[in-house]
């Protein structure tokens, strides 16, 4: 029996207007409650054991829900007296979870793969797994930092320091996570901690942060899957236009996916002849508009580029990554994003100064090979 906890403890107090009395969780999308959108989610994949983490009008949401057995689930409630934060609430309570457990935020819209994410998790074993995405304010969102074999090395809070360009992965409130990887975090261990953690912990800021800190494999799982929260009027109408639209049910990593596939010199920024640093970067005019309306239409955006600049020794990996960080900052002052980017750094042609040999050779991700498509279908 698979688990999954729902932090559904929010008040709303921005969307007091649309709620009047009613938990934020109980917020209607497409005729019905958020956290029934949520219960049928984790139903479809095989989360039977469901437990809700409730503060706020708790009377009301177990009224409405009830034990689970209409959508074939168990549904169990805890309930918090003050608030603990999205982890404190957890870890207090410690005793109910199983081994490994899902945890979904009760104010955010959600259609994912979760038997994929699960069986992600399972399969590098992780301590915890984080669902990570591009989001349209990178700027004023916390991001997360990954090697490349989407082992998480760092978190990057807001706000970001000034002229720093850090990729487009935000931690988007969605974990698998391993029971024991917490016991050392329980609130009645607490006090053996640094005296900058308290009892009120939000999973994001400071218990991830704390458990990489002290040797956790923390795993991102890098997903253009729809997950948005509804905190404001002006994100939860925009949630209820895309699920009347059907760009919400049309997501999840279970349906075969639209997407455009995107050159990116002369196509999103100017072409300067084998651009090689981030400060040579300029976008296109238009170009932001362009990729909005894409990704609001639920199409993916993904760019595959060659990149030949590293063959040939003009340009390290490391200013590379910067390039395409700052690329997606300056989309993200435009709220707009790209799902992916993939680059081939190869090139066949040998005879320049400072090339890397290893890589001069003909490979098949170079275009107009096919392998930066065939990678991004898989």
């Amino acid at each position: 029996m698979k688990q999954a906890i729902i932090l559904a403890g929010g008040q709303g107090t921005r969307l007091k207007d649309r709620l009047g009395d009613l938990p934020k969780p109980l917020i209607p999308i497409g005729g019905k409650p958020l956290l029934e959108h949520e219960i049928e989610l984790a139903a479809r994949h095989g989360f039977t054991d469901i437990i809700i983490f409730a503060c706020y009008r708790a009377d009301l949401i177990e009224a409405r829900l009830g034990d689970g057995s209409r959508w074939g689930v168990r549904i169990r409630y805890q309930l918090e007296t003050t608030p603990l934060g999205t982890a404190g609430a957890v870890l207090a309570g410690f005793p109910l979870l199983q081994d490994d457990f899902l945890v979904l935020y009760g104010d955010t819209m959600v259609n994912v793969d979760l038997e994929r994410l699960w069986r992600r998790h399972h399969e590098t074993g992780a301590d915890a797994t984080l669902l990570l995405h591009p989001n349209d304010h990178p700027l004023d969102s916390d991001l997360v930092e990954t090697d490349a074999a989407d082992w998480i090395t760092a978190f990057h809070g807001r706000p970001h320091p000034p002229g720093r360009y850090f990729q487009n992965l935000v931690n988007a409130g969605l974990y698998v996570v391993k029971k024991q990887s917490l016991a050392r975090f329980r609130i009645s261990e607490l006090s053996t901690l640094n005296s900058q953690l308290s009892t009120i912990l939000d999973f994001g800021k400071d218990l991830f942060p704390a458990m990489l800190g002290r040797g956790a494999r923390l795993l991102g799982y890098n997903s253009p899957e729809y997950i948005k929260d509804i905190g404001t009027p002006q994100r939860y109408d925009r949630v209820c236009a895309q699920y009347d639209a059907g760009v919400i049910q049309r997501s999840s990593l279970s349906t075969p996916q639209r997407a455009v596939f995107l050159d990116r010199d002369g196509t999103l920024i100017y072409d300067k002849d084998c651009l090689r640093t981030a400060d040579e970067l300029e976008l296109l005019p238009g170009v932001p508009e362009a990729l909005r309306q894409l990704t609001h239409h639920g199409w993916r955006a993904v760019v595959v580029t060659n990149q030949p600049v590293i063959a040939k020794g003009w340009c390290t990996e490391a200013e590379l990554q910067r390039i395409h960080n700052k690329l997606e900052a300056l989309l993200g002052l435009e709220h707009a994003f790209v799902d992916r980017i993939y680059y081939c750094p190869h090139h066949p042609q040998a005879g320049f100064a400072g090339e890397r040999p290893e890589l001069k050779i003909r490979c098949e991700c170079r275009k107009p090979g096919i392998g930066m498509i065939q990678r991004a279908a898989a």
